[in-house]
């Protein structure tokens, strides 16, 4: 059975390169019937928080993606780690080492003015004939691997195809550090081998980590699992992604309006396509996804991109739920729409307009709050002659049964009246109830907002309107 892991280090939020290669294990997992594992490598004992421990799982609950077993923590198997070590150094795979830093850097320097490549040069490995000094005192060990010298270890990448590396570039990794803790190359070799993990999804800058980890599986007896490097994200500059280039928390996303499907079908895209299909929900990319069609190449994160298809996912949300969401940026705005059930109705006009649930609520706070219209504005779309039309408006406005169909016939037949335009009524009207001459159908608006509001919106700006004009 295909079991597949996700294993974030908790030294950051989840980002957009996390979440990635998250949903690609995630759903190949899902394609073959099998199980996905998450698993929190917090070994880095300086740099591992809790407070990001809760942001990866908060944004794998707020995408969607579920695991199957899990979160398994490095730091509670420390006694399994010691015993494999244990085993390896009894079984002469493993070897302590007791040079200092000082010493270690000294070696490094001095092989960089030869023009070599700057590696370990295993002074302290045992071999045949050789004869190690005692160890010196107060210096606390650590152990390393004892990487074969010949041969090559070479592995089928489901992404990159045949990858070979001969042993002799490889030198001998530090696998325990002095504290006890071991090391990354360590750790996910054991965790891997204990879960069982037969596919191995994870971003291309750990290729050079995999021969170094098969060859420690080996050493141990262990299976091989599959390996997939998938290639990183670039920025649209060709650059390394950053912050600037929209490199941040998958929760910040969420933060600033976009919805869960929305990101997960464009995090799909990155670097992954089925034909030209753009738009596609989770079950239909479960259906279609293959490791082997991811692009060899790196893929460009455009902004803009996922800003149109966030905004195609916003036309076709509930408009109930879309409530739901909106509620936090109204707020921030100090607007408290709860128990307002013109609210749904509003978003269903508003929302064919915007990108992000906070720019849907930019978009509603002028139903909610009354603004003046611009001075320049209300002179240039309302012409004294207009006047009187608008005053027969508003006595007409108490009368008409409060329905579109009704509204949108009273609006022309008041122009027609007084020999204007629709848009001599209808742009000055937006501008005396809203401030603003953008809004969507205004028999619509005047529908949902209801008679009681409009006419005192109207009697709050008429004045002003007129001051203006006069």
């Amino acid at each position: 059975m295909v079991r597949t892991r996700f294993a974030p280090s908790p030294t950051g939020y989840l980002h957009i390169g996390g979440a990635r290669t998250a949903l690609f294990s995630w759903a190949y997992a899902r394609k073959m019937g099998g199980t996905f594992v998450l698993r929190i490598e917090d070994t880095d004992l300086e740099r591992s928080t809790q407070a990001s421990v809760q942001a990866i799982l908060d944004g794998m609950a707020w995408l969607g993606i579920d695991w199957d077993e899990g979160p398994y923590y490095q730091m509670q198997r420390m006694q399994r780690y010691k015993a494999v070590v244990d085993q390896m150094l009894e079984e002469g795979h493993a070897y302590y080492c007791y040079a200092s830093k000082d010493e270690l850097e000294a070696m490094r320097e001095a092989q960089k003015a030869r023009g070599e490549k700057p590696r370990y040069d295993g002074r302290w490995r045992p071999e045949a004939g050789k004869t190690l000094p005692p160890p010196p005192a107060g210096v606390t060990p650590v152990i390393r691997f004892k990487t074969p010298r010949e041969g090559e270890v070479t592995f089928h990448d489901m992404i990159k195809g045949p990858i070979t590396v001969a042993n002799a570039e490889l030198d001998d990794l530090v696998i325990v550090r002095g504290d006890g803790v071991p090391t990354y190359n360590f750790g996910v070799v054991v965790d891997d081998w204990d879960m069982g993990i037969t596919h191995v999804i994870r971003g291309d800058d750990h290729v050079n980590n995999t021969p170094r980890q098969i060859n420690i599986l080996l050493a141990l007896g262990a299976p091989i699992p599959t390996y997939a490097h998938v290639p990183m994200i670039l920025g649209q500059d060709g650059e390394r992604l950053s912050k600037r280039h929209g490199a941040v928390s998958v929760l910040q996303y969420r933060d600033e309006g976009y919805l869960p499907e929305a990101l997960l079908n464009y995090l799909a895209r990155l670097g992954w396509s089925h034909g030209d299909d753009e738009k596609f929900d989770l079950k239909q990319f479960v259906e279609w996804f293959d490791v082997g069609h991811v692009s060899h190449s790196a893929a460009r994160f455009d902004a803009s991109k996922l800003s149109w298809l966030n905004q195609q996912y916003l036309k076709e949300a509930d408009n109930a739920r879309l409530a739901e969401l909106v509620q936090p940026f109204l707020q921030a705005q100090g607007i408290d729409t709860k128990g307002r059930a013109e609210l749904p109705g509003l978003i269903g006009l508003v929302k064919e307009r915007v990108n992000t649930v906070e720019e849907l609520a930019d978009g509603l706070h002028i139903y909610f709050r009354q603004a003046l219209a611009a001075v320049d504005e209300l002179r240039a779309k309302l012409p004294q002659t207009a006047l009187p039309a608008f005053a027969q408006l508003r006595a007409s406005l108490t009368e008409v049964a409060w329905e579109a169909p009704a509204l949108s016939q009273l609006l022309k037949d008041t122009a027609t009246a007084h020999g204007l335009k629709m848009g001599q009524i209808g742009m000055p009207l937006r501008l005396i109830l809203f401030g603003t001459a953008q809004t969507p159908a205004i028999d619509q608006i005047l529908a949902l907002l209801g008679r009681e509001e409009i006419l005192r919106r109207f009697d709050a700006a008429w004045p002003h309107a007129q001051a203006v004009v006069a």
